[in-house]
């Protein structure tokens, strides 16, 4: 059984190849047989195309491609060609599934892809005008390359969709609801495979346990995960909100943004750029939105950068705090993605304040190729950090969806 699993974006493109016949333990990830990277920044009218395999062939080049679909079948050439092959046919691959990131209010789950969910993907574009247009671009794309093949999307949303709806709801005019705009959430494949690694390490049901799990990376957001669903979350109708982010600002007085149209005379595209591109601990620093250059240069005594990183944990305990109270108690904290899974700082800076609560930490804290458990034995809360295997979900959604797969 082979599943691909496409992450189709705007200027970049990702694959994998999983073999589940390898996956003896389903709460495992295994690692892909084959994955590849298609990237369109480097240079104008070129694509960057990378493959490697399991076994450590690759492959580096660059090609005269600006075509999405045409360099996703470049890509997938490199399956069944020269030194990154793992199969003989691209017949023999038999699913694919996409992230897609945005499923509205429609999709809870995930879904065999047919000619409704296109056009729900299509609708849903400008609630993600960055992501969605992207992700039906690869959809489209493997229809003409392998054909009938059975795709499943995965919706970053739909994690979140069962969120109550005090939650879900904004406090503005009601007439919002019919209008779409509400509470959506996102990295929801994240927070949904993290909850129940979660369980599994800690050899609990899930539908037992109260967790908050982070995601943080250049993206930052917050679940409160309760009997296996999420019902409280940090990003909105957009992943714009809630906690400081790489190059995002996160939530912010609406006002400011009043301000600076009437005071400035800032268009909608120029208040995106502000606050997606040029704010989080990139605008406060001017250094980076890389959170380990911000540390570095915070530790040679640069005040921007320090009070980026001060900034940074405030806002994520102060939201930490905020999931706690919709849950009403915790059995553990998960860190996972880029910061969550590598930054003891930050491990240790976000949990000092709940030590009332009796969440102690262990001492010499380090960054493991494991998933580990960093609390004390004696705390009474756990505290995990797990690599996210957002592909690995995917393509066991995947497996799940596509009922008539062998």
């Amino acid at each position: 059984m082979k599943i691909l699993v496409l992450n189709a974006g705007s200027s970049s493109h990702k694959s994998c190849l999983f073999d589940l016949t390898q996956a003896s333990d389903a709460s495992l990830a295994p690692s892909p047989i084959w994955r590849a990277t298609l990237d369109w920044t480097h240079a104008e009218g070129q694509v960057e195309l990378s493959a490697e395999t399991e076994s450590g062939s690759a492959l580096n080049q660059s090609l005269p491609i600006t075509d999405k679909a045409e360099g996703i079948a470049a890509m997938l050439n490199t399956l069944v060609e020269g030194e990154t092959q793992v199969l003989d046919s691209l017949s023999d691959i038999d699913g694919v599934g996409h992230r897609v990131v945005h499923g509205g209010r429609d999709y809870v789950d995930s879904v065999r892809i047919d000619s409704d969910v296109k056009a729900a993907i299509q609708r849903l574009i400008p609630l993600a005008p960055a992501h969605n247009p992207a992700n039906l671009q690869g959809i489209h794309a493997i229809e003409a390359i392998l054909g009938d093949i059975p795709q499943v999307a995965v919706f970053d949303t739909a994690f979140h969709a069962q969120m109550p709806a005090a939650a879900a709801t904004y406090p503005g005019p009601y007439a919002w609801i019919d209008q779409g705009i509400q509470r959506y959430g996102f990295h929801g494949t994240s927070h949904r495979y993290v909850a129940q690694r979660a369980a599994n390490l800690l050899g609990r049901d899930l539908a037992d346990l109260k967790l908050i799990t982070c995601h943080l990376g250049n993206g930052c957001s917050l679940a409160a995960v309760k009997n296996g669903h999420s019902i409280d979350t940090t990003m909105g109708f957009t992943p714009l909100e809630g906690l400081m982010m790489g190059s995002r600002s996160g939530s912010v007085d609406p006002g400011i943004l009043i301000h600076l149209i009437r005071q400035e005379g800032y268009s909608g595209d120029r208040l995106d750029q502000l606050l997606n591109k040029e704010s989080g601990l990139k605008g406060i620093s001017g250094i980076s939105n890389d959170l380990r250059l911000v540390i570095d240069a915070m530790e040679q005594g640069h005040d921007r950068a320090k009070l980026a990183v001060e900034m940074f944990l405030h806002r994520l305990r102060r939201e930490i705090g905020s999931m706690l109270a919709s849950l009403g108690g915790l059995d553990a904290l998960v860190f996972t993605a880029g910061i969550g899974e590598n930054s003891a700082l930050i491990w240790q800076q976000a949990c000092e304040p709940f030590a009332f609560l009796g969440l102690n930490l262990q001492d010499n804290l380090g960054r493991s190729a494991a998933d580990q458990d960093i609390a004390t034995p004696d705390s009474s809360i756990r505290v995990l950090v797990i690599h996210t295997q957002e592909e690995w979900a995917i393509a066991q959604a995947c497996l799940k969806s596509c009922s008539n797969l062998p």
